[in-house]
């Protein structure tokens, strides 16, 4: 959803454009746009009777810059392999 409005670019979509492309149900829909409104990853503009969504880039390239170089120790993308970036397992329960 969130590379869909990426891709949209700063014209943003509507709710029903999304649901169609990626075919979700209302609901579902709805619940993540909330979420990631919430996060500031993505910005609401009314129009009409609709919002337009769409993504704020500025806290996309935040959030990218950050993960940049903390999480990958500002060694770049190269350090951040799925590998290298995997959780830990976590300990299993003896069974009784």
């Amino acid at each position: 959803m969130f590379r869909l409005l990426v891709e949209a670019g700063p014209a943003g979509r509507m709710p029903g454009e999304i649901a169609e492309a990626l075919s979700l149900p209302g609901a579902t829909l709805s619940f993540h746009l909330k979420e990631l409104s919430a996060v500031g990853l993505i910005q609401g503009e009314q129009r009409g009777r609709c919002i337009c969504y769409r993504a704020d880039f500025d806290a996309m390239n935040g959030l990218i810059e950050f993960l940049t170089r903390n999480c990958c120790g500002g060694a770049g993308a190269a350090a951040c392999l799925p590998v290298a970036c995997a959780p830990a397992a976590a300990p299993r329960r003896a069974r009784r």
